[in-house]
């Protein structure tokens, strides 16, 4: 689970820092304003999710980015390699998350080292000196907003945890990693996994896999614990979500997880 207290920015500079960020993310980068972010992705060569995450443009020449599930310094590492002779550099600031009272959505504020990412009932606060605040984790998850575990990352295809409906996936841009594969999931269909929202009847750690009669039932991405409840952003395939019908919403796992299907998502 996302900590309020482990997070870090990955700032993108530089003359090239548009183009280059364009080029290798799945969303309309260059028509990003300045003061505005949006939800976006990098894939690997099968079109699968390495990293999702909140895309900032803070300046002519400077992009952030919150990534939503995996380090940092892997993710550095992985872009610098791409970089060649762009005019480039890539950063990273150690901070904290929280959350700031209700902001316009894609919106962004800075103030000095404080960072405000709009998310209209909320907003995701970054900066180096925060109190602890994880309001914004179960308000994100009910709008089905993917916080990708490890576990998940480069397992799960865009459709399959919403993309296209965050906007976070563009299909009428030029080539970036994995641009094939989106398009042809896209015009020909074959995506058979999607995002839900479900309720659990006891705590279960963020990237489990659970099983039903031994075969695959859902994985489960993001698990949030309030009062007494417990809530889950999982992505199951479509067979799946349809015995929710057949046993009134309502499905017991083999590892003795009760599962009630709140929402269903399209890709």
């Amino acid at each position: 689970m996302p900590t309020s207290h482990s997070a870090h920015a990955v700032f993108i500079e530089g003359p090239d820092a548009i183009a280059f960020a364009h080029s290798q993310f799945t969303s309309q980068v260059t028509a990003l304003a300045n003061g505005r972010w949006q939800f976006s992705s990098w894939l690997d060569a099968q079109g699968r999710v390495r990293n999702l995450f909140h895309l900032a443009r803070i300046g002519d020449e400077r992009l952030l980015v919150i990534l939503r599930g995996g380090d940092a310094a892997d993710f550095v590492e992985a872009l610098r390699r791409f970089v060649f002779r762009s005019r480039v550099k890539l950063s990273i600031t150690e901070g904290l998350l929280s959350t700031g009272p209700a902001a316009a959505l894609h919106d962004v504020d800075m103030q000095e080292d404080l960072i405000h990412l709009g998310c209209e009932t909320h907003a995701m606060l970054f900066g180096t000196n925060l109190q602890v605040d994880d309001a914004w984790q179960l308000q994100q998850l009910r709008e089905g907003w993917p916080w990708l575990p490890n576990s998940a990352l480069s397992e799960l295809l865009p459709p399959s945890l919403s993309l296209h409906r965050l906007g976070a996936v563009a299909l009428d841009k030029g080539c970036y990693p994995g641009q094939e594969i989106v398009a042809r999931l896209h015009y020909r269909g074959g995506n058979k996994r999607h995002l839900h929202h479900v309720a659990l009847s006891k705590h279960a750690e963020d990237g489990v896999l659970l099983e039903r009669e031994h075969r695959e039932f859902m994985r489960l991405l993001h698990v949030v614990v309030h009062e007494e409840h417990v809530e889950a952003l999982a992505v199951m395939t479509d067979e799946a979500a349809e015995q929710f019908r057949q046993f009134d919403g309502h499905i017991a796992s083999d590892e003795g997880v009760d599962v009630r299907l709140l929402t269903t998502w399209p890709a």
